[in-house]
């Protein structure tokens, strides 16, 4: 089956998959008490991590590897322990403390919804998820996240392992769609436990779940809590072609040479001259345009006389 019939199957069954509310309990039990016997120990599921350490690692773990987050989200918390504390810094000074993590504009957003935080609600993070929503940077699964996981409400979260447990427990198909679609939102919603503690809990074993043992490739039904529940594995686990994968070229790519650039100015002490800048890549053209990205994004703020540094830095 190709990615599009795949997807257009998979939207097609969560449109049709919308469970009743004693299929929907079912899965809670064995999934939470699962998740209470399995789950990782990570810093910002500690109480001490406090809403603001759940929104920093919000941020953090977007398309990047909790293995990679864990020693950079540990030194944030250190240097900037609330959100008036970042905001108090340069917004370069945010891009130079994410280090490799990749993605830099994110510390850019992150830094910009310190700011928010700090101007508009006194440097706590807001718990209404609305107020969430209107932060700079934050979209419709981070504030469903942020307030879920730092205020126990009741949302619904999907990211892209949930979307995968429900694609296969729910409505039978081993990959959901490449982007979320409505009947997804509507199966999670349908899902969703009425009370606000078990609904939190929910997300994050849902979640969880998908990280460690309904993976995408290669997932362990033996040892998943609701195998005997599962509409995919009860249908005979039908394969299907999973979502395309993004490309994993790196080399010699435009952000390849942004990273060397980035690197540059994060170990400079002040303004870099562009005659060192040039020196990181020997393809004028490329590294010209890769420069001129980084500007654009407010990356990068270039100075009189040809030199750049981190934004306010």
């Amino acid at each position: 089956m190709s990615a599009a019939s795949a997807a257009s199957a998979a939207a097609a069954s969560a449109a049709a998959a919308v469970p009743d509310a004693r299929r929907a309990r079912a899965l809670h039990s064995p999934v939470i008490a699962w998740f209470e016997e399995n789950a990782r120990d990570l810093p910002w599921r500690r109480p001490e991590a406090g809403p603001w350490g759940v929104m920093v690692s919000e941020f953090m773990l977007q398309q990047t590897p909790v293995s990679r987050v864990l020693p950079v989200y540990e030194q944030w918390l250190d240097r900037w322990p609330r959100p008036a504390d970042l905001a108090a810094e340069a917004p370069g000074e945010a891009v130079r403390a994410w280090g490799r993590l990749g993605y830099p504009r994110r510390a850019l957003r992150l830094h910009g919804a310190a700011v928010a935080i700090t101007e508009r609600h006194g440097g706590d993070v807001p718990r209404e998820h609305a107020q969430l929503l209107a932060l700079p940077g934050i979209g419709e699964y981070t504030a469903a996240a942020v307030a879920s996981f730092a205020y126990g409400q009741r949302h619904a979260v999907l990211d892209t392992n949930v979307r995968r447990v429900f694609a296969r427990t729910a409505t039978g198909v081993e990959y959901p769609p490449n982007a979320t679609t409505a009947a997804e939102r509507r199966l999670a919603r349908a899902l969703l436990p009425e009370d606000e503690d078990t609904a939190a809990r929910w997300a994050a074993a849902s979640m969880e779940l998908g990280a460690l043992v309904c993976t995408a490739r290669n997932p362990d039904c033996a040892h998943c809590p609701v195998a005997g529940l599962c509409a995919w594995r009860l249908a005979g686990s039908p394969a299907h072609e999973g979502p395309a994968r993004r490309g994993q070229t790196y080399a010699g790519t435009d952000r390849q040479v942004r990273g060397r650039l980035l690197a540059v100015l994060r170990e400079a002490v002040g303004p870099v001259p562009q005659a060192v800048l040039d020196t990181v890549w020997n393809e004028p053209v490329q590294r010209a345009r890769a420069l001129d990205g980084l500007v654009s994004d407010g990356l990068v703020e270039p100075l009189a006389g040809g030199l750049y540094r981190l934004p306010g830095s």
